[in-house]
């Protein structure tokens, strides 16, 4: 019997951003360089217009290869369409200017199959973003928690940094942050975010107020936490799907709004499950353990239990990044 083919890998580079952000330059620029640019077959999707437009005559090769599409509404970003363009362009990659205000998964979800963002960047005015930020939570977070570089335009000399850096850390601990001044001089925020807790500490306590923040860095750097003991004051979450030894504990976790609280749990053994109920709060100490279990589709951290001690609910039970 022979096997479908596999489908061809399609590169996808992702900008991102709100209306006058800077996006139509920087991939000018960009389809500009012969270091990017070498005339692969590269479709453009233009998902918002704006004041500056691409000039493809500038690109080499007079951009005989760079082909460029129009969306005019978050309803015709489909997969049909894209797999239709793919086919009839022969392309090799793609890039995409995204209208700010669609949502991400609206791009992921349209994608056919073998395309692959490689490359996510975020580009916002300076002047405006806090206010972005204030007025459309959910749309900013929705850009900043997977891009790879934030670069913040038309920003003055000797601007306050740390507004900014707080925003972009509480969604994402992993991008770099640059700041474009008006002369075209880049500046990085280096800014080094000690964690809020000792990590070295005989017991590692996380305080209600830190534990999004130590969710969040156990999530992208568990292996530091193994063999580590810790002590959370969480709920718990009980499963019959789950060993008797087993359950499940967390807090409630608010990453950008009200709309998006969801249960952050990890799988605590060493107890009788039957000795609680869902809902139940308890301070746990447990030694981390980083290993396979039911509880995961692959590997996690596992909280093996040596106290656990019944507790009050937190004064806000739900767990924040501010």
């Amino acid at each position: 019997m022979e096997l479908a083919d596999e489908p061809q890998e399609i590169p996808v580079y992702l900008f991102t951003g709100f209306l006058e952000a800077g996006k139509t330059k920087f991939i000018q620029e960009t389809l500009c360089d012969k270091r990017f640019n070498r005339g692969e077959r590269t479709l453009v999707l233009m998902c918002e217009e704006g004041e500056e437009e691409l000039d493809p005559s500038a690109f080499p090769k007079k951009g005989r290869s760079v082909f460029l599409r129009t969306l005019d509404g978050e309803e015709d970003l489909t997969e049909q369409r894209l797999a239709q363009w793919q086919s009839e362009l022969e392309i090799e990659r793609v890039v995409v200017e995204y209208n700010g205000m669609w949502m991400l998964d609206s791009l992921y979800n349209a994608m056919p199959a073998g395309w692959t963002v490689y490359q996510e960047f975020m580009f916002a005015d300076a002047n405006t973003f806090i206010n972005y930020n204030n007025n459309m939570r959910q749309l900013v977070f929705d850009k900043l928690q997977s891009c790879e570089l934030v670069v913040f335009n038309r920003a003055p000399k000797g601007i306050d940094m740390t507004p900014y850096h707080k925003i972009i850390r509480a969604v994402n601990r992993r991008c770099d942050i640059a700041f474009e001044h008006p002369d075209g001089k880049v500046e990085y925020d280096e800014t080094v975010d000690p964690l809020p807790f000792d990590i070295n500490a005989p017991v590692v306590e996380i305080a209600d107020r830190d534990y999004a923040i130590w969710y969040q860095d156990m999530g992208e750097e568990m292996k530091k936490y193994s063999g580590k003991t810790l002590k959370l004051h969480v709920q718990v979450a009980s499963s019959p799907d789950l060993p008797r030894d087993t359950i499940i504990v967390g807090r409630q976790m608010m990453n950008c709004c009200a709309a998006d609280v969801q249960f952050a749990g990890l799988a605590a053994t060493g107890t009788d499950s039957a000795l609680w109920q869902s809902g139940d709060w308890i301070f746990l100490t447990a030694k981390v353990r980083i290993g396979r279990h039911k509880a995961y589709s692959g590997a996690g951290p596992i909280l093996e239990a040596l106290v656990i001690e019944p507790a009050e609910p937190a004064a806000e039970t739900v767990a924040t990044f501010y």
